[in-house]
């Protein structure tokens, strides 16, 4: 008997010596992978960041032994969701700043602006900045004009930022700060005036003359909006950001707090259009390293549809005498295309209007000249002429869409574009014929941050109160898998990524998200309330909702 047990004994120590040690073992799952099959699996073996295995719950059982592990008790994984267009560090910053999302009227605005003075010093003097206002919200939906501004304010100056950030409404002490004067003008932006008054209102390029006399963040300050914008990012299950239009003094901050784990999410980066940013990278080259990208740059090419900025191919429907208007001369986009074809970098212009589209492909299909993998990027494409739609797929153009922009504009998009246009605008399934993949996106600040609201406003064409009940132009709906794809592997293919995340495979990064929900299955109504449980990166646990242990 003894013989037995010891036989016994040495049989059991030695099947554990055989098993493979790993630093995180997840099983009981049910994980969507999305790879090229969409396999589903039970199982998830982890070391060093990335993923060793994937496969049955009793098999890595088996095979592996976890420093760590985790009974997922059938909750449901997904590979770490990715937001295709977002703003990063404008977010962070939104975040301290007066948030006007859902005001009903500029009186709304003008008290709540009232209470946050109240709360702060008296003798106070500096900024006021808020965002999110829009005035199709409203009953009267007019621009507003600054003379409450003025009479509440006379001492700080006040920039509130428009939804889109396209337009904004200074009062007089910021007018006066950047010496804007009744008359003036600049190119590929407007100054509102009524009654050759300054109504405070500033479209496009005119922003800038205002956002030029803001104080730059100190590097606390950018340090503590970096940090507020990646914990938000983890808790909706974000573990990827691809950052539009960042400044390139940015990035050696980006860097060393990486560097340091001081923030850990991985970001994709765009830089602006403009010299220093072209002259870093030139010096530079692109960067990559495990969680920083940059590749390239972010071009406008126009404003948006709600300020009237997008640039038409015919008239606004509501405004016979306005088109909108493309920001730069058209020799701009010819020339810094033209440099980034020449020196391999990667291109992305946002273009809302069916003729700012129009204009973009055009200048892309000339230097591309046909097929390629430069993986170039239409931003927003919200408004394509059917005849332009080709040049997507002769020249492997990528159009990369924020579902949540049509379920917030379908309520008043048609009287900007009439009954026949507005069939050319939010065609994401359209679109995602052309190339057989489509990145999905929020553009944060401007939409919620939720990746959840994406994928539903993508499949049911629905905002978040559940309206229209039929969904807005469902012809244009993409499937619950087609929409995952979106936020996951196609965004990471839209950003170079797609051979280290993206999918729950192997030797991919262990990115991911753990829900209670099954988004391939649950209801309609119970996919907005999906909870977010844990998100990880390389396969450390950075966010969990309970607050309390979950490794046994």
């Amino acid at each position: 008997m003894r013989f037995l047990l010891t036989l016994f004994f040495f049989g059991l120590l030695a099947s554990c010596h055989t098993k493979t040690s790993v630093d995180l073992l997840i099983y009981n799952a049910t994980i969507y992978t999305v790879d090229s099959n969409f396999s589903k699996v039970s199982a998830i073996a982890i070391k060093d960041g990335k993923i060793l295995a994937v496969g049955d719950s009793k098999e890595l059982q088996h095979a592996y032994v976890g420093a760590k592990n985790i009974n997922a008790q059938g909750k449901f994984i997904y590979p770490g969701f990715i937001d295709a267009h977002a703003h990063f560090l404008a977010y962070g910053q939104n975040l301290k700043q007066v948030n006007l999302e859902g005001t009903k009227s500029w009186n709304a605005i003008l008290k709540k602006l009232l209470d946050y003075k109240n709360k702060r010093a008296a003798n106070d003097t500096g900024w006021i900045i808020g965002a999110g206002w829009d005035q199709n919200d409203w009953a009267v939906k007019e621009f507003p004009e600054k003379s409450g501004l003025d009479s509440l304010f006379p001492d700080n100056p006040v920039l509130l930022s428009r939804i889109d950030g396209h337009a904004v409404i200074a009062n007089q002490k910021a007018l006066d700060r950047a010496g804007i004067q009744p008359g003036d003008s600049i190119a590929g932006g407007q100054i509102l005036s009524k009654d050759s008054m300054l109504t405070g209102v500033l479209i496009d390029n005119a922003t800038s003359l205002v956002y030029n006399q803001i104080p730059m963040p100190t590097v606390k300050e950018a340090t503590q909006a970096l940090q507020a914008a990646e914990q938000n990012c983890f808790a909706a299950g974000l573990t990827s950001i691809e950052d539009m239009a960042e400044d390139s003094l940015l990035i050696p901050l980006l860097d060393s707090l990486q560097n340091t784990g001081a923030l850990k999410i991985r970001l994709y980066v765009l830089l602006s259009d403009k010299k220093s940013n072209f002259d870093f990278l030139l010096k530079h080259g692109k960067i990559k390293t495990d969680r920083l990208h940059i590749p390239g740059f972010k071009v406008f090419a126009d404003g948006a549809l709600g300020s009237r900025g997008a640039c038409l191919l015919q008239p606004y429907a509501d405004d016979s005498t306005d088109y909108g208007f493309l920001l730069s001369p058209l020799r701009h986009y010819d020339s810094v295309t033209q440099f980034i074809y020449k020196h391999n970098f990667q291109i992305a212009t946002h273009a809302i209007g069916d003729s700012a589209v129009r204009t973009i492909l055009k200048v892309y299909a000339k230097y591309l000249k046909g097929p390629n993998d430069r993986r170039w990027r239409i931003e927003h494409a919200q408004i394509v002429a059917p005849e332009d739609l080709h040049y997507f797929k002769d020249y492997k153009i990528i159009p990369s869409v924020q579902p949540t922009h049509a379920t917030s504009d379908m309520y008043w998009a048609e009287q900007r574009l009439g009954p026949e246009r507005i069939k050319n605008a939010y065609i994401n399934k359209e679109l995602l014929g052309q190339n057989g993949f489509i990145p999905l996106g929020t553009d944060f600040p401007v939409e919620d941050i939720s990746p959840v609201k994406t994928f539903y406003a993508a499949v049911f064409r629905r905002d978040a109160s559940g309206l229209p009940k039929k969904g807005f132009q469902m012809e244009n709906a993409l499937t619950r898998q087609e929409a995952l794809k979106g936020i996951t592997i196609w965004a990471a293919k839209a950003s170079f990524e797609d051979k280290e995340k993206g999918s729950i495979e192997v030797g991919k990064w262990a990115d991911f998200v753990v829900t209670d929900k099954d988004l391939m299955q649950a209801e309609m109504k119970d996919i907005l309330r999906t909870r977010i449980l844990m998100t990880f990166v390389g396969g450390e646990k950075v966010y969990d909702r309970s607050g309390r242990p979950i490794l046994q």
